[in-house]
């Protein structure tokens, strides 16, 4: 089911990528709302067709882990964005060619949620400790979710408190991304189109595109080590639920990145839902072992933290948001 799966998840790519985009082009506020609001119509499917083909044996509780997976990652994404907008405002990105970045950014970080999601979940499965008896019942502590739940619950209280103009100061040629390229190769200071290597004077060089990729594709991977472990709480064992859920919130970031770049003071509040969240996924992390957080309860937990976050965002906006993150 999971090669199934993946040679979806590639036409879908491929129909993205050459019938929405099949040009450089600026995407229209109408045209980013209806594919944000397609992508997730067609997650909401999938999570159906889930819930049916597996009735007899889970029932609700596999449609449950799916879809606390997916918002979960879905609202970590949307953290994820605000720091794409800041990244290409930094390197002054013509709005034609943010589509093209973004591809590619949303391409690798299929291909590294993939890595993380179906390693880990072996390294959980070689990591449990021998059966204990807690109070006259039999527990099984696992090393690696007890380390990546009290993680969390440090990464929402950082979340809490952390500037929001932190990252707006952020110097991004600097980034371990950018470094790499700038090692590499010899980079122009001009844009040549989305092209990602150029021609000047007779010599091949990067162009200022693939810079921007490179720090992308590095500050996804510091995301994901928020993300990935948060859905290893949803369903530790189920490779494919995680995968699946983490797939389809990825998926639609194109399109609502184009939303949110001119909407972005609308989830100003959004960053303390999400520390919560993080909080709340890692002690239920920490204390699975002695009492389970059904994934059902799980997922009213997650959904009624963001529809308020959502709600705070929209009736004590931040007017000082959209200023400093939008140029």
């Amino acid at each position: 089911m999971i090669i199934a799966f993946t040679v979806a998840v590639v036409i879908m790519l491929l129909i993205d990528l050459k019938l929405v985009n099949q040009r450089t082009q600026i995407v229209s506020n109408k045209s980013a709302s209806i594919w944000s609001l397609v992508w997730i119509a067609i997650s909401m499917l999938f999570s159906v067709f889930i819930y049916f083909t597996t009735r007899d044996s889970f029932g609700i509780e596999k449609f449950a882990q799916f879809q606390s997976a997916y918002w979960i990652e879905k609202a970590l994404s949307v953290d994820n964005l605000f720091v794409f907008i800041l990244v290409l405002n930094f390197f002054n990105v013509p709005r034609e060619y943010h589509h093209r970045v973004l591809f590619w950014g949303v391409l690798g970080a299929l291909v590294m949620r993939a890595l993380f999601i179906f390693s880990g979940v072996g390294i959980i499965n070689l990591t449990y400790l021998p059966e204990l008896n807690l109070f006259g019942a039999p527990v099984k502590i696992n090393i690696v979710l007890t380390l990546f739940g009290t993680f969390l619950v440090f990464a929402g209280i950082k979340s809490w408190f952390i500037k929001e103009d932190g990252d707006n100061e952020k110097d991004f040629s600097k980034s371990p991304g950018a470094k790499i390229v700038y090692r590499f190769f010899r980079v122009s200071k001009e844009f040549d189109k989305d092209k990602f290597f150029t021609i000047e004077n007779g010599v091949r060089m990067a162009t200022p595109l693939l810079v921007v990729v490179a720090v992308i594709e590095f500050t996804d991977l510091l995301f994901a080590v928020d993300s990935i472990p948060a859905i290893f709480a949803i369903a530790p064992d189920d490779p494919f639920i995680l995968y699946t859920s983490n797939i389809f919130a990825i998926l639609g970031l194109r399109s609502l990145f184009f939303f949110l770049a001119n909407f972005i003071h609308m989830f100003s509040r959004l960053k303390y839902g999400l520390a919560v969240i993080l909080g709340f996924i890692g002690l239920k992390m920490v204390i699975s072992p002695i009492y389970h957080i059904s994934s059902t309860l799980s997922l009213s937990i997650v959904a009624s933290l963001l529809i308020i976050s959502v709600v705070a965002s929209l009736l004590f906006p931040d007017s000082n948001q959209k200023k400093r993150i939008v140029k």
